[in-house]
C-alpha cells in the first residue's frame, strides 16, 4: 500500500514534492488478519490507534491501525504490514534507519548533510534524531549478528574453523575499544569497550566467543600481558601466535627508545626548528615579492629531477629549498610509526647534512640563518654520542627486520605489509641472526642487546609455530595463521579514518567515548557472504530488522546509556548551581528543624 502511494505521488508530481500535493499528511489504514490463527474464528473490532509514520517510500503519513480481538482466546491482533514499516512506538521506518546507518558509518557523511539529503526525499528529521537512529542502527546490527551465530559458525567451519585475531585501541583518556576478527573469513566476531585493557574485561568477551563459535584454531595478538593471560585461561590448549609486527615494534622500542626520546629532548631544547621555520617564512616572502626569484624557482622545480637544472640558483632560493628539506624530515617516514620510523633522528641527520651548505650561504649574504644555534646543536658531545649509539642499534634492528621479512626498510607497503616467505624459512634466518657471533658478543657486553636476545628466546615458540591441520567437510586442510595482526590494525585505521572524515577532527577521544562498542560490525557489511548469512533470505537490512523485537533494542539502548554514564541522569544540572554547598546545608538544617 505504501509503495503504491509513493509510486502514485512520483507519477503525479514529477519534480514536485509530495508535501505540496498533500498539504495535510495523508491517512493510511492498516488492518490485521480476518481470522484467529488459534481458534479459526472471525475476529471482532477491538480499537483504533493512530500514529505518525515517516518512511523513504511514502514520506510522512498518518497511520490508522485497526486492532482486532478474538472473542474466544482474547488474543489481540495488530497489523503485520505496519510492524514491517516501523518499530512499535517509533515514528521513523526501518528503511530510514538503514539509510542513516549506511550514510553515517559507511559513507561517513555528517548529520547535517544527511538531514539535507533526507529532506529532498520528503523526510524531515533533525541532526539529533539522525545521531539517535545511527546508534539504533548499530544496536539492530548487533542483535541481528547475535541471531546468526549458528549460521556464522557453520560458515567458518567450512573453512576449517576460525583464527581469532584480537587487539584494542584507544586515544587520550577514552575507553579501550577491543575487537576480535576471524583471520580466515575476515568477519568481525565480537567487540567490547573497557576502561583499560585488562584480563578481567577481556576474559568475558573470549568466553562469549567460545560459547558462540566454539574453540578457535589459533589466536593471533600482540604481546600485552592482559591478552596473554586471557588467552591462556579461556583457550589453554589452542595454538597461540605473537604478531611479528608487534613483536618487532616492541623489541625496537626496548632497544633504543631511551636514545630516541633523549635526542628529541635535546633538539627541542635548542629550539632549532622554530628558528628554521621563521627563516623559511621570511625567505618565502622574499621570493613571492620578487618576480625573478619566483619565476626562477618555478622553472627549477619544473624539471623532473633536480640535477636536470642547468642554471644555478640564487642564494635565497637555495637556502629556502635546503631549510624546507630539513623541516620536512617526516617525509622520510614510511607510516609505520616508531621504532620503524625515526623522524626526530632524521631531523638531526638532515640538519647535519645541510649545515655546511647553509653556512656557506650565510657568507654569501643570506640573512637570518641560525648558524650559531645549528653549530651548538650539532657539536653537542652528548647528542653526538646518542646519535652514534642509536645508529648502531638501528643497524642491528634492521638486520632483524630483514631476517623476519616484515616491515622491511625497502618495503613500500606501510602497515599493510604482510611480509613474505614461509615460517620455516623465516625461523631459519632469525635463528642465524640470533646465534651469530656478532649478536652473541653484543648480548654479552651490552644490557640492551641482552634484553633483545632474551625477548626473542621468550617468544620463540609463539613466533614460529607449525601450520595447523584441521578437518573440513572436504577433508583435511593445513592452515598457516597470518603472522601479523594487520587485520586488526587495518580495521582500527579504517574506523578512525572514517570518523575523522566525518567529524573533520584529528582527535578521536570524544568519538571513542560516545561510540557504541559494536560499531566495528559495520565493517562486515562489505563482506558479501556475511551479508547473505545476516539477511536470511531478506532483500535488505531494513527487512531483516523487522524480525528483531523492539523491546530488545530498547533494553540494549538503555544498557549502553547506563554503561558509560559518568553521573546519574540530571545530576549535571547541579554543577551549574553557585554556592551549592551552602544551599545543601540550608536544606539539611531546614529538614532537621522540621523533624
Amino acid at each position: 500500500m505504501v509503495r503504491l502511494l509513493r509510486a502514485m505521488v512520483n507519477q503525479l508530481s514529477g519534480s514536485m514534492s509530495s508535501c505540496y500535493l498533500f498539504p495535510q499528511r495523508p491517512q493510511l489504514r492498516f488492518y490485521p488478519a480476518h481470522r484467529c490463527s488459534r481458534c479459526d474464528v472471525e475476529l471482532r473490532m477491538h480499537k483504533t490507534s493512530r500514529k505518525s509514520v515517516i518512511t523513504l517510500d511514502a514520506g510522512g503519513f498518518q497511520a490508522v491501525e485497526i486492532q482486532k480481538k478474538c472473542g474466544h482466546c482474547q488474543k489481540v491482533y495488530r497489523s503485520k504490514e505496519l510492524r514491517e514499516l516501523t518499530p512499535h512506538g517509533a515514528t521513523f521506518g526501518f528503511d530510514v534507519i538503514e539509510y542513516i546507518g549506511r550514510a553515517l558509518f559507511i559513507d561517513c557523511r555528517a548529520e547535517a548533510q544527511i538531514c539535507s539529503d533526507l529532506a529532498d526525499m520528503n523526510v524531515t528529521i533533525s541532526e539529533s534524531e539522525v545521531g539517535f537512529l545511527g546508534k539504533r542502527f548499530i544496536v539492530y546490527l548487533m542483535l541481528t549478528h547475535q541471531a546468526c551465530h549458528e549460521e556464522l559458525k557453520h560458515h567458518m567451519d567450512l573453512n576449517g574453523g576460525y583464527i581469532l585475531h584480537m587487539d584494542g585501541t584507544c586515544e587520550g583518556d577514552s575507553p579501550h575499544l577491543f575487537s576480535c576478527i576471524d583471520g580466515l573469513s575476515r568477519i568481525v566476531l565480537g567487540n567490547r569497550k573497557m576502561p583499560t585493557e585488562d584480563s578481567q574485561y577481556i576474559i568475558p568477551l573470549l568466553q562469549q566467543l567460545k560459547s558462540n563459535y566454539g574453540m578457535p584454531i589459533g589466536c593471533v595478538h600482540d604481546m600485552g600481558n592482559a591478552i596473554l593471560k586471557s588467552v591462556k585461561q579461556v583457550f589453554p590448549s589452542i595454538a597461540d601466535f605473537i604478531c611479528h609486527f608487534h613483536f618487532l615494534r616492541d623489541l625496537g622500542k626496548d632497544l633504543f627508545d631511551f636514545e630516541y626520546r633523549t635526542i628529541r629532548r635535546y633538539t627541542r631544547s635548542y629550539n632549532i626548528q622554530a628558528k628554521l621555520k621563521k627563516l623559511s617564512k621570511q625567505l618565502k616572502l622574499i621570493i613571492d615579492e620578487d618576480k625573478q626569484l619566483s619565476d626562477s624557482l618555478a622553472c627549477y622545480l619544473s624539471h623532473q629531477t633536480i640535477p636536470c637544472a642547468k642554471a644555478g640558483l640564487a642564494p635565497e632560493l637555495t637556502a629556502y629549498l635546503l631549510i624546507s628539506w630539513v623541516l620536512e624530515y617526516s617525509s622520510a617516514s614510511d607510516g609505520l610509526g616508531f621504532p620503524f620510523d625515526r623522524p626526530h633522528l632524521e631531523f638531526y641527520l638532515r640538519l647535519q647534512e645541510a649545515y655546511p651548505a647553509l653556512k656557506q650561504l650565510k657568507r654569501q649574504g643570506v640573512n637570518g640563518v641560525p648558524i650559531f644555534v645549528m653549530h651548538r646543536t650539532l657539536s653537542d658531545p652528548a647528542l653526538k654520542k646518542l646519535v652514534q649509539n642509536i645508529q648502531g642499534k638501528i643497524v642491528i634492528f634492521d638486520e632483524l627486520r630483514e631476517a623476519m621479512r616484515i616491515a622491511c626498510p625497502d618495503s613500500n607497503q606501510g602497515l599493510n605489509d604482510k611480509g613474505d616467505d614461509d615460517i620455516k624459512t623465516i625461523e631459519s634466518r632469525v635463528s642465524k641472526f640470533r646465534y651469530s657471533s656478532k649478536i652473541v658478543a653484543l648480548a654479552s657486553n651490552n644490557t640492551s642487546y641482552h634484553k633483545m636476545v632474551k625477548q626473542i628466546d621468550k617468544y620463540w615458540d609463539k613466533l614460529f609455530a607449525d601450520p595447523i591441520e584441521v578437518e573440513t567437510p572436504s577433508g583435511k586442510l593445513m592452515i598457516q595463521p597470518q603472522r601479523t595482526n594487520n587485520l586488526m590494525e587495518q580495521s582500527f585505521r579504517f574506523l578512525k579514518r572514517d570518523r575523522r572524515k566525518k567529524s573533520g577532527q584529528h582527535s578521536l577521544t570524544k568519538t571513542l567515548k560516545g561510540m557504541l562498542a559494536d560499531t566495528p560490525l559495520v565493517r562486515n557489511l562489505s563482506n558479501t557472504e556475511y551479508v547473505r548469512i545476516l539477511l536470511k533470505g531478506k532483500d535488505t537490512l531494513a527487512d531483516r530488522f523487522t524480525e528483531i523485537d523492539i523491546q530488545l533494542v530498547r533494553q540494549q539502548e538503555k544498557q549502553n546509556e547506563l554503561r558509560w554514564r559518568k553521573y546519574p541522569k540530571r545530576m549535571c544540572r547541579l554543577f551549574k548551581i553557585p554556592h551549592l554547598p551552602q544551599k545543601m546545608m540550608d536544606i539539611a538544617e531546614n529538614r532537621d528543624c522540621c523533624g
